[in-house]
């Protein structure tokens, strides 16, 4: 999924109101003060931004993202099993939210429901990037189901690690792990469903119908839906 990179003023605001979404969140007093801090005019800012912080709060996720690809691709997963690289990204990705509190605020200002399908979309949107930076090269229903079932996973943890007070987060790393067991335990038992032959009458057309669903854009087998392309 492709997003196109900050430009030089919608960085210096995203810089200029850290500070202030901890007092005010991500709202319009936390915008003007951006403005006057950065020196930008209101109606220059405007132009880059065009609902204030809300656009803001969404760049903040965004370039979360980009940093956890970052350290992805440098990280070496070779000797890891493939749960424990999923893990690995999400404790990368909340590594690289940076301040906690833009975090929460973010999350409150999301929960809202006029925003509610907008924060859907970014926790999908980190979903899919993990999945790409990890290889998924999936074109049926199973580009869906895996970034459906990590949204949920990762939209879980993000909660439990905001209350999460212990030395190094370590009771967020024993919920990670938990959840991550809870996804191999799906995807076990939806194995062993497969495989059975007094079900096969049941799941051989429910194959043939997710076989016809494709992952959107994909018309080449190069081209990996949803993949990360770098500005």
């Amino acid at each position: 999924m492709h997003h196109p990179a900050p430009d030089a003023t919608q960085r210096k605001l995203l810089d200029a109101i850290g500070p202030h979404v901890a007092f005010d969140g991500w709202s319009e007093e936390a915008f003007r003060a951006a403005c006057e801090e950065s020196g930008i005019a209101p109606d220059e800012a405007r132009l880059h931004c065009p609902r204030g912080a809300i656009d803001l709060a969404i760049l903040f996720h965004r370039e979360g993202d980009q940093r956890m690809i970052e350290m992805l691709d440098t990280a070496d997963l070779s000797d890891m099993r493939f749960r424990d690289k999923v893990g690995h990204a999400i404790r990368l990705r909340l590594q690289a939210s940076g301040d906690k509190e833009a975090v929460r605020r973010g999350t409150t200002l999301f929960a809202l429901p006029h925003m509610a399908p907008e924060g859907s979309a970014l926790i999908w949107g980190t979903a899919d990037a993990i999945w790409t930076a990890l290889g998924d090269t999936s074109d049926d229903a199973n580009w869906y189901t895996k970034r459906a079932t990590l949204s949920a996973v990762y939209g879980a943890v993000v909660l439990y690690w905001l209350g999460d007070t212990t030395p190094d987060h370590s009771a967020t790393d024993a919920f990670i792990d938990r959840r991550i067991e809870d996804v191999m335990r799906f995807e076990k038992f939806k194995s062993a469903v497969n495989d059975n032959p007094l079900l096969k009458p049941f799941t051989v057309p429910l194959g043939k119908l997710a076989g016809q669903i494709k992952a959107p854009g994909r018309s080449r087998p190069e081209d990996v839906p949803g993949r990360w392309t770098r500005p």
